[in-house]
């Protein structure tokens, strides 16, 4: 009960912390605080991190968490997501989300770095489009991925340090039975294409995420890729159903809108960051693909009691 109590408090402070935010202030970054780049725990309401993940925040790593028992409620760049117990959910870097309700909810976390994963583990979690991937368990499957947890939670007792030569393994058989959970949710009704098209597709949009600040073309990624703009388009297109202008676009506007909402940056500060340096072209951009200019896109967030 006590646990509750806290998030409620922290709850209806929060929005009154957004408020006096101050101006210039970007969206927090969490890093990995472990040295061996992968960190394992149990939390319920009252554990500091989940505390802390009350304010928009989003990671430079994985992190994996797994409601044991429960209800938590999180909000995905402005999707409300509800998750019982027997869920698992794995968040990718740099997408923001906030814990919004923890009711009696209680599981294990596991955070690492990019690093630990295989190409084709990442290359799979990396093509959905709605970035986070949210499995329901069995319950064989979720006395499995607990009974790994456990084995990594408890390595430090076992040995008074993590080992590496046994958390890696740990952590690739965890990583590939999401995998295989994902893959298996996706399979009905789910279109086949061969490993390279998925990789390319893969490849682009990293690279998307990564320089689309400075680069807004698809040629300039074509390049970097070194094939056609034409079979870019193609392959992105069989893939993901929108071409690569679109999604350039789409990661520019989505992260328009975490800045509009979570920042307290000014428009023509959002516009600079975004790599626009004519605020009023950024502005127009936004609004056609936005339906709405990015003031009044702020101004409709705030009013909104959903999402405020």
């Amino acid at each position: 009960m006590r646990s509750i109590g806290i998030l409620k408090v922290y709850e209806l402070n929060l929005n009154l912390k957004l408020r006096h935010m101050p101006k210039r202030d970007p969206i927090l970054v969490n890093s990995m605080d472990s040295s061996s780049s992968i960190a394992v725990g149990i939390w319920d309401g009252s554990t500091p991190g989940i505390l802390k993940a009350l304010n928009p925040h989003r990671h430079d790593h994985y992190t994996c968490m797994l409601v044991d028992a429960g209800q938590l409620e999180v909000l995905f760049d402005f999707e409300q997501l509800t998750m019982p117990a027997g869920t698992l959910f794995v968040c990718p870097p740099h997408q923001v989300h906030q814990i919004t309700t923890a009711l009696g909810a209680s599981g294990y976390y596991i955070s690492f770095e990019g690093h630990h994963m295989t190409r084709s583990a990442k290359d799979i979690l990396d093509a959905s489009l709605n970035e986070t991937i949210i499995l329901s368990l069995s319950a064989p499957e979720q006395q499995w991925f607990t009974a790994i947890l456990d084995s990594l939670k408890n390595l430090d007792r076992i040995n008074n340090t993590a080992s590496k030569e046994v958390q890696q393994p740990l952590l690739s058989a965890f990583i590939a039975q999401a995998v295989i959970c994902h893959q298996r949710k996706l399979a009905a009704g789910s279109i086949s294409h061969s490993p390279r098209v998925i990789s390319i597709t893969n490849e682009f949009r990293n690279l998307v995420r990564s320089d689309y600040r400075s680069l807004k073309r698809p040629s300039a990624y074509a390049q970097r890729l070194n094939i056609s703009v034409a079979h870019l388009n193609d392959v992105v297109k069989k893939v993901t159903g929108l071409s690569a202008s679109a999604l350039i676009q789409k990661e520019i506007l989505s992260e328009a809108q975490r800045l509009l909402y979570y920042s307290r940056l000014s428009i023509k500060e959002i516009s600079v960051q975004l790599g626009y340096k004519d605020t009023k072209y950024f502005i127009r951009l936004f609004t056609k693909k936005a339906g709405r200019s990015p003031g009044d896109y702020r101004k409709t967030l705030r009013s909104n009691p959903d999402l405020d």
